[in-house]
Parts: C-alpha cells; structure tokens; sequence
C-alpha cells in the first residue's frame, strides 16, 4: 500500500539549532495519523516541512509514491493538501461562504467575469452551503453572516469544512479543539470521523491525549526532532504513549505499525 504521503531522512537547521534530526514520516490512505510529541520535540517542524511552511535542508518527501518539492504552502494546497490552523486562520468580517473560497473565488462565466473579474456570490454561496449541509452544520442562521458572529466551534467548523471541500490528497489538524470547550470540541471530533469517512486521510497534531487516543487509527511519536516509534492506540494506554514520548519508557522495538 503506497503511503499518501512519506518523509525519509529529513533535516531542517536553524544556525546551530536542529528542528528536524533525520526524521521520518508515513501517512497511509484512509487513516487518521495523530502527531504527538513534547513541547520542542520537531512535531509542528515536521508537519511544516510537509506542508510546504518550512523547506528541508535534507531528505526527500513524496505523495503517493512520487518526490516532491514544496517552496510555499500555496504550493501544496493546489495539489489537494488543506490545514486547518489551530488559530483557525480565518477573517472574522468576511462571510462563511467568502471564508470557504478565500485565495480561490469562483468569477462570474463570460464578460463580466473575465473582464470585470465579478465574482459569482450565488454559485460560492450555494457551493459553501451544500458543503457545511455535508458534515452537519448548518445551524448557522445564513452563510452569508460574518465569521465573527460565531462560535468558536462554529469558526472551527467552518474551517475543517474549507479544508474538507477542497482537500483531495490530506488534511493536517493543528491542535483543533485546542481554543474549544468540552461541547465545541466533541463536535469537533466528530467532524473528524466524519472526514475521515469520506475517504480522507488526517494528520492530527494534538497535546490532548484522550482526543487522540478516541480518533486516531496510528500514534507517531515524535523525540528530539525525529519519530521515536509509532504505536497502534489500541495496543497502548494513554500512559505508555506519554512514557515514550518524555523518554521514561523504552518505544517497541518496531519501528512502524
């Protein structure tokens, strides 16, 4: 089974700091990989070097199988790669629907789309609705209403649905119920599973241990800038996840699950 996405080797260095020491990484099709690791430890580096966020000074990352590299995120995102930031990264005075097609607006067809550059509201409209429609929720009074005048689960929702729209190969997650409280966050996972249902795969960058262990189909622990073991959450506790990742338990000797 090709992995969606895998890092070999890789290494980012910032002066005299190592971020990311040879690090590896396998997202397979279908799954929810969550990232854990302690604070410094590279998790976010690596993540970022995938994404596009942050350029390797060595190593090779691939999608589905074919090297890959990216200069800015602009550049993954047009090969079907989404993240969702834990800060949500969304404008508070545009709509839902201007949120949803922020950096790709759909134009008007004929003339007055391709001479007046006139955006075509309803067709964005309509698009951002039948998307939220799909993952249960629209309990927003109108998609035209500010992002402002949410919840902040709401805005969270709105932001793994524009990810979920125009995601083709995987999603990354950034501590999404890191800001939310425990109803917010339980809507949150279940957007999620949700997703995932769909066919597509997460990478879920997360401190919540209960979160993880509920959603996540593999753990990739990371260590001093590179992974130390990846473990089946059903084959370990809560425990033993953190015992490896703050060194206070040797990892199984395998290297992958």
């Amino acid at each position: 089974m090709t992995p969606v996405v895998s890092a070999k080797g890789i290494v980012k260095r910032y002066g005299h700091v190592t971020a990311i020491d040879h690090a590896d990484f396998e997202l397979r099709p279908g799954e929810i990989l969550a990232v854990i690791g302690d604070n410094g430890a590279g998790k976010s580096s690596i993540v970022k070097a995938i994404c596009g966020a942050t350029v390797p000074d060595e190593g090779e990352i691939q999608i589905e199988g074919k090297p890959v590299k990216f200069s800015s995120p602009i550049e993954a995102r047009e090969m079907g790669i989404e993240i969702v930031y834990q800060n949500l990264a969304l404008s508070p005075a545009l709509s839902i629907a201007d949120n949803m097609f922020t950096g790709r607006e759909l134009r008007k067809p004929g003339f007055m789309g391709k001479f007046f550059r006139m955006l075509d509201k309803p067709a964005m409209e309509k698009f951002a609705r039948e998307k939220l429609t799909e993952l249960g929720l629209m309990t927003v009074q109108s998609i035209k209403q500010p992002v402002e005048t949410l919840s902040g689960g709401q805005r969270q929702g709105v932001a793994v649905a524009r990810a979920a729209a125009f995601a083709t190969k995987f999603i990354i997650m950034d501590e999404p119920t890191a800001a939310l409280g425990v109803k917010e966050s339980r809507k949150v996972l279940e957007l999620i599973k949700d997703v995932r249902a769909r066919g597509i795969p997460i990478i879920l960058i997360s401190h919540n241990m209960p979160h993880v262990f509920e959603v996540a189909d593999r753990i990739h622990i990371h260590r001093l800038g590179k992974r130390l073991c990846t473990i089946d959450p059903k084959d370990y506790t809560m425990s033993d996840a953190v015992a490896f990742m703050t060194g206070a338990k040797e990892p199984p000797a395998q290297d992958t699950v």
